[in-house]
């Protein structure tokens, strides 16, 4: 199984960030431009937290929120678990599984580095399932 650093070459460098301060609003308008479904929260270059849809459904839309006058402090996620760019994919799939969470930041140190979606996860189980499958075949009929 590949290590998740494996996964953030081929994926490429973008890590999409917002700062405590930003509105919530600010904080949608990332999301829909950049088509992800969370984003750090950032100060600099310490993780604060993750800010996702689902915190904008539950804390914001739910409650009868202002998402203009909301900063994303005051609902982001702020205990993240992380995972560092040796760890394997699956382990972080068990994770993600485990806490019921759908983003995983790479941290290494204390520098991020990268983040992981549960899609960018199956997307690798998949094609590690597929490559499996044909070389087995090959076998079989070869």
């Amino acid at each position: 199984m590949k290590p998740v650093s494996e996964l953030l070459k081929n994926r490429g460098p973008s890590v999409w960030r917002i700062t405590p301060e930003a509105t919530v609003f600010d904080a949608l308008h990332l999301l829909a431009q950049h088509d992800v479904g969370a984003l750090l929260v950032m100060e600099g270059e310490r993780l604060l937290g993750i800010f996702s849809e689902r915190d904008y459904t539950r804390k914001i839309a739910l409650q009868g929120k202002d998402s203009r006058s909301t900063q994303v402090k005051e609902v982001m996620t702020a205990n993240v678990f992380v995972v560092k760019p040796n760890t394997e994919c699956r382990e972080c799939m068990s994770l993600m599984s485990q806490r019921k969470i759908r983003h995983l930041p790479v941290v290494e140190g204390s520098t991020v580095v990268g983040m992981l979606s549960i899609r960018d996860l199956m997307d690798n189980i998949i094609a590690d399932d597929e490559l499996t499958i044909a070389q087995l075949q090959s076998y079989i009929y070869g």
